[in-house]
């Protein structure tokens, strides 16, 4: 049986919620909004292909785990739609960047096999454990200095990524098995995800003024971040007027380097999300979370108590 939990934090985002939710890091702000719209389109997609993949397995406890993984998928889909609903009537011009968006993904459950999404679903999820332990280690830089209400999202979803970091490979290999297929597909899962990008930055771009997003959303992209840097080092090159600091500036080299590595290490064929090193922020906040108290409001909270 599976020991993935269900939980339903009570998020409040009825009131304004501004773009630029982290004042001490807009570029971080734009990454974490770009990805509350991500996780939409991208958990439902999860769900669709794991309703779809249920029926093919045969095994109860990995039946077990399958509806409990889809079932913190959903509650993070509806969740973030909470946030960016937020967003959206701020910027009303982003529904259209947020519509194009989900079609992207629905784009790829109606013309790609089970077999592909399954593989979507599992290299994808493999790379968020070193990435978000990488945020929620320092969850005090990032997200404290910010909105609390982002900020709180934002630490529950990662914490439950951590939770569930083994299910889309367990379901995988109960249905597809082919531990070198997820590495062939890669290409393909990449270019979908850099269209997707593209989507938002446009959007973003197009609808959020500069004057609050403070940032040019194509730095999102890799491409037009290489080019940027090379253009600043070329001797005629010129400064971006529009530049800020990365998103991670203030976390160090070193973890930087690891998290990375780690990211790399999660795409080879027999990775097992299993043995990655944990934050340890996660067991601090389900410690709170089975204590009953208050995780939509993770720092007021704990500074009452």
């Amino acid at each position: 049986m599976t020991d993935l939990e269900v939980r339903r934090p009570k998020f409040d985002f009825t009131e304004d919620v501004p773009w630029m939710w982290q004042p001490d890091s807009p570029a971080f702000s734009f990454s974490m909004n770009a990805t509350s719209m991500i996780a939409i389109g991208f958990e439902q997609m999860i769900v669709a292909a794991v309703q779809e993949a249920r029926p093919l397995i045969t095994d109860p406890a990995i039946e077990a785990e399958a509806m409990a993984f889809l079932r913190q998928e959903a509650q993070h889909s509806s969740t973030h739609r909470k946030h960016v609903n937020a967003l959206i009537r701020r910027y009303p011009g982003l529904q259209e960047t947020f519509d194009q968006m989900l079609a992207s993904f629905d784009h790829v459950t109606a013309t790609r096999s089970l077999e592909f999404r399954l593989a979507y679903v599992a290299d994808t999820e493999a790379t968020f454990t070193p990435s978000f332990k990488l945020m929620l280690d320092n969850e005090k830089t990032l997200f404290r200095p910010g909105d609390e209400r982002v900020a709180s999202l934002f630490l529950w979803h990662f914490v439950e990524e951590v939770e569930h970091r083994s299910s889309a490979l367990i379901i995988y290999d109960a249905v597809v098995g082919k531990p070198w297929y997820r590495m062939r597909v890669l290409p393909a899962i990449f270019r979908h995800l850099l269209e997707v990008a593209a989507i938002i930055a446009d959007g973003v771009n197009a609808h959020v003024p500069l004057q609050d997003r403070r940032v040019d959303a194509r730095t999102f992209l890799p491409a037009f971040n290489m080019r940027s840097s090379l253009r600043q080092k070329l001797p005629f090159g010129r400064p971006d007027e529009h530049s800020v600091p990365p998103a991670f500036s203030g976390v160090s080299r070193k973890e930087k380097f690891i998290a990375v590595s780690r990211v790399l290490l999660s795409q080879t064929p027999f990775h097992n999300p299993a043995h990655e090193p944990l934050p340890e922020f996660a067991d601090e906040w389900f410690g709170r979370w089975d204590r009953g108290e208050d995780v939509t409001r993770w720092y007021s909270a704990q500074r009452a108590g």
